[in-house]
């Protein structure tokens, strides 16, 4: 008899107090209530009482999709425009600015248009001298000092295919002040200090074309899509766009897209939906309803062929194969996704996870499907191994394609699929980010709560027949094939320095807007402190302590086992468990156990760092006992087997060649360089020689012995009693001591600096210093600092450096605390700029960090901000007991957050003047420099320190 399994879900209207009218699914246990406004504006509310926050986005129907084609990069670049202000924000005078920022945008005009590249570089110099002088009436970052002085956090957009993102997350109490701020930032663009930002996004291009995966991405879409914009126009444009860009255009697209019935606020937390609803109508009901320009519908031509195509970069070569599938949320776009996960999934149990990644046949394999609001794509990666060609790469993956299309897996396979995929959607439901950015993808791809709800129910509907036609009729010889070879990258863009002068941001000024928004007094929210004494339950078993947790929310369950030892006590530990995890019992092969672990829906982790080592179990709590019992009988009966050991290591061998290729990965070696030196937890790796000469029965002696190692255990569910039973039968006692741990010395930082060549458009620059020793008196102080001068969008470095000079996409100052007592705390600046500003960058950085600026009302600003976040934020759920272990070794047993918060209170910025001359002035830095050498200037570094170029076995021990 055939089952059939009806949709559960169904839409009701409702018509609250007010009289305002309402969608909500009935059997939601969310609650999610859709409104939509008379201007066509949708409102989704849904409560989350974990704290005093609302969770806030703000989604507009619109990204780079909708760029003109002669204007790419506008959506992306428009949504940086959207936090400079408005004609009440950020300015001290509109009338005169805005006769300025007309002629600015005539100027661009006539840019845009001039061939002449001589008089293209005269019309940029005026431009740049009437930005100057409109530069008088502006005030940076006056948009954030609203939103921070809230005590927001998470202020920041994102840009995409078809969405711009607004996003936030606000007290309670500064909604209605939150919805003033924005409502006068979407009904009011204001393109002030465009050419400083313009050439901010111009850096943020640079990084892309130093980010390896942006590489391969933007091949794979072109090929996939030679038609559709998805593929024919990256979010951030192209280069030539960047540089001739048109303000006009730019406030055309505005008035096109940034309308209430292109867009919706979604707002989760601590609400009430009548008094809501009433305020959202109040500000944003004014928004007026337009119509939006006619779309002319791109239908991409079906691939018949393989298409391929090879790009370079310093990195280690890889292989992506892609098919375009239907769009998000089609019956094809669901197929893609099972068989996405028949290849590889959470449990490790998919066929690329076991015959490929299992059988150390390549460094890694993943497929992932993409649904996007038309069409998607359907990827599958590899990284080969050294000596492996790129071609053999891309049979192992076809491979596995073909034994799906044969029908060539378990029967239980897709079950357990379709019940991973509730477990993580009620994990994402849970929490009001989660769900809020549920409720806001459901908006951008025009897809009902009820259809995003019955989700689960269709995919419940596919079978095994399903997927085995879906994938004969879909997977042929009609893909893109992106080799991404080592070598030299011969499509960089680099660019002259335009020489902009910097402009004024008038710190100490303030608009009659924020001065409104900061004198409107909201009623205050007291901080509430957690007693981990109350909230932790501790119980002996034999001789384990077990915390408990109580989850009140769903029936997920989790369990930690903790071992005070790591690395820093035994080198070898993290190889034994990489070997374990390639490794079976006599019992089950190594695929058979995660086979197992899948079938029961547990997910299990083995996280090992320098001072501690974990095993982590997932899933729903009625199988917790078996997924221990599983964990118990892998970790005691592993069977040892040299051919996988000796595979483990080359795996690790090779591994360390690709870290060698890694932008990213060089970065971090370097630093930890110039932190520690030589001799550092970092570098100090296994040999070479050591890793062959080890014993397989020597790793897994390690693991069985882990079973009476002295550790504790954590569980976060429901039943303790019931778990207490299940302890008991997993615990042995204690017979070994835990091993004395290695102590890496903390040198002070002198003045060097350490140079890597790496063929890359930007230079990246990190200077790092040791400071004092951690002291959680100063814990206050540091947090108003790190707010006030280092980061954020309002910060001191981010307004001069970025706002003002134009030198950088990112840069910051961060104080970062130790996380255990005894240690030294660090200072670390970083930009990443051009190479041809470095010189620019330095000066401004250390001009900066000579003496700290102090303005009184930023530092009250940065000051309110942390009190209010600190006040409205609440530890919930796994933080309690995960917040108190890591309190632990600083010696704090209560919630450390009082102290500061009563510190913040009585801080003055004369106070953190003193903490910065005392803490930070007499700090020594050795400086950090990754860059393409030819294009350095290193007479503008000379200053900072004696220049050592490393060597990549230098900073990585090997």
């Amino acid at each position: 008899m055939e089952t059939i399994i009806e949709n559960q879900y169904i839409t009701k209207k409702y018509t609250d107090k007010n009289g305002y009218s309402y969608k909500q699914v009935v059997g939601d246990e969310n609650g999610v209530r859709i409104y939509t406004l008379k201007n066509g504006l949708k409102v989704y509310l849904a409560q989350n009482t974990d704290a005093p926050r609302i969770q806030t986005y703000i989604p507009v129907k619109t990204g780079s999709n909708n760029d003109p084609s002669d204007n790419t990069g506008l959506a992306h670049y428009l949504e940086h425009m959207m936090f400079k202000g408005t004609s009440k924000l950020g300015t001290l005078d509109w009338q005169k600015e805005k006769v300025l920022l007309e002629q600015i945008s005539d100027l661009y005009e006539e840019h845009k248009a001039e061939q002449n590249p001589e008089k293209k570089k005269e019309i940029y110099r005026k431009i740049d001298e009437i930005s100057q002088e409109a530069s008088k009436y502006a005030i940076a970052n006056e948009y954030d000092k609203a939103i921070s002085s809230l005590g927001a956090s998470g202020t920041n957009a994102h840009t995409w295919l078809d969405e711009t993102v607004y996003k936030n997350n606000i007290p309670n109490n500064e909604l209605e002040k939150w919805l003033k701020i924005e409502q006068n930032r979407f009904s009011d663009l204001v393109l002030r200090l465009f050419h400083t930002e313009l050439e901010s996004v111009y850096e943020e291009f640079n990084r892309a074309q130093d980010n390896d995966g942006r590489l391969v991405h933007y091949a794979l879409m072109e090929e996939l899509f030679p038609k559709h914009p998805n593929g024919q126009q990256t979010t951030l444009g192209k280069s030539e766009h960047l540089k001739n860009p048109s303000m006009k255009a730019i406030h055309q697209y505005f008035n096109d897209f940034y309308v209430p019935n292109n867009m919706a606020m979604v707002l989760v937390g601590d609400l009430e939906f009548d008094e809501t609803i009433l305020l959202v109508d109040k500000y944003f009901g004014e928004l007026k309803y337009k119509e939006l320009p006619k779309k002319e519908q791109i239908v991409e031509e079906p691939l018949t062929q393989i298409i391929e195509k090879t790009v370079k970069s310093p990195s280690a070569k890889r292989l992506h194969l892609a098919w375009r599938t239907d769009s998000y949320g089609t019956q094809e776009e669901r197929l893609a996704s099972v068989v996405a996960q028949i290849l590889s999934n959470s449990g490790e149990a998919g066929l690329l996870d076991l015959n490929v990644n299992q059988n150390q046949k390549a460094l890694r394999a993943v497929a992932y499907q993409s649904g996007f609001k038309q069409y998607g794509m359907f990827t599958m990666v590899i990284i080969p191994k050294e000596n492996q060609s790129l071609d053999k790469a891309k049979n192992l993956l076809l491979e596995q394609i073909d034994l799906v299309k044969k029908g060539d897996f378990p029967d239980w396979l897709i079950s357990a699929i379709v019940n991973d995929l509730k477990l993580q959607k009620l994990k994402a439901l849970e929490t009001a980010d989660g769900l809020a950015s549920e409720l806001y993808s459901a908006f951008i791809n025009n897809r009902t709560w009820e259809q995003e709800l019955n989700e689960i129910s269709e995919y419940e509907k596919i079978t095994k027949e399903d997927v085995v036609k879906f994938a004969q009729d879909f997977f042929k010889d009609n893909y893109v094939l992106i080799k991404k070879a080592k070598g030299t990258n011969g499509n960089l863009i680099r660019v002259d320095n335009p020489g902009i002068t910097p402009v004024k941001i008038n710190r100490e000024a303030q608009s009659e807007f924020l001065t409104e928004i900061l004198n409107e007094k909201s009623t205050d929210i007291q901080p509430e402190f957690i007693n981990y004494q109350e909230e932790i339950q501790e119980f002996l078993v034999k001789d384990k302590k077990v915390s408990f947790v109580k989850n009140r929310y769903n029936d997920i369950a989790q369990v930690h086992l903790i071992y005070n030892m790591g690395t820093d006590n035994d080198k070898e530990l993290s190889l034994a468990i990489d070997v374990l995890q390639f490794l079976g019992t006599e019992k089950f092969l190594p695929y058979q156990l995660k086979e197992e672990f899948y079938k029961i829906g547990i997910l299990y982790d083995f996280i090992t760092n320098a001072d501690n080592f974990r095993v982590s179990l997932s899933g729903l709590e009625k199988n917790i006992a078996k997924g221990l019992d599983l964990m118990k009988h892998w970790i005691t009966s592993v069977k040892p087997e040299t051919e996988v050991c000796e595979g483990v290591v080359q795996l690790i061998l090779e591994s360390r060649e690709v870290n060698k290729n890694d932008k990213n990965k060089i970065m971090t070696a370097l630093v930890q360089y110039a932190k520690f030196g030589e001799f550092s937890r970092f570098s100090d790796v296994i040999s070479e020689e050591r890793l062959s000469e080890i014993k397989v029965d020597e790793l897994t002696d390690r693991i069985k012995n882990l079973i009476k190692f002295p550790y504790e255990i954590f569980f976060y569910g429901k039943d303790f009693e019931g778990f207490k039973k299940i302890a008991e039968n997993y615990i042995e006692e204690s017979i070994f001591e835990i091993p004395e741990a290695r102590n890496y010395p903390e040198p002070e930082t002198e003045n060097n600096i350490y140079f890597i060549d790496y063929d890359m458009v930007q230079v990246e620059m990190c200077k790092v210093g040791r400071a004092g020793l951690v002291n959680v008196s100063n814990f206050g102080k540091i947090n108003v600092f790190n707010e006030y001068f280092g980061r954020g969008l309002s910060s001191v470095v981010f307004q001069e450096l970025r706002e003002s000079k134009s030198l950088a996409y990112s840069a910051y100052v961060s104080y970062n605390n130790a996380n255990e007592i005894g240690k030294h705390n660090y200072v670390v600046t970083y930009i990443g700029t051009q190479a041809n500003k470095i010189n620019l960058a330095i000066d401004a950085m250390d001009g900066l960090m000579q003496e700290m600026p102090k303005i009184e009302l930023q530092f009250e600003n940065a000051k309110n901000s942390a009190l209010k976040q600190i006040a409205t934020t609440r530890i919930k759920r796994t933080n309690i007991f995960f917040n108190y272990f890591n309190l632990r070794k600083l010696n704090i047993d209560s919630d450390v957050r009082k102290e500061v918060y009563s510190e913040i209170e009585t801080l003055t910025i004369n106070d953190l003047d003193r903490f910065y001359n005392s803490e930070i002035k007499p700090v020594k830095y050795s400086v950090v420099l990754i860059g393409k050498r030819e294009n350095l200037n290193f007479e503008a570094v000379k200053g900072l320190g004696d220049l050592q170029e490393l060597t990549l076995e230098n900073v990585f021990g090997y």
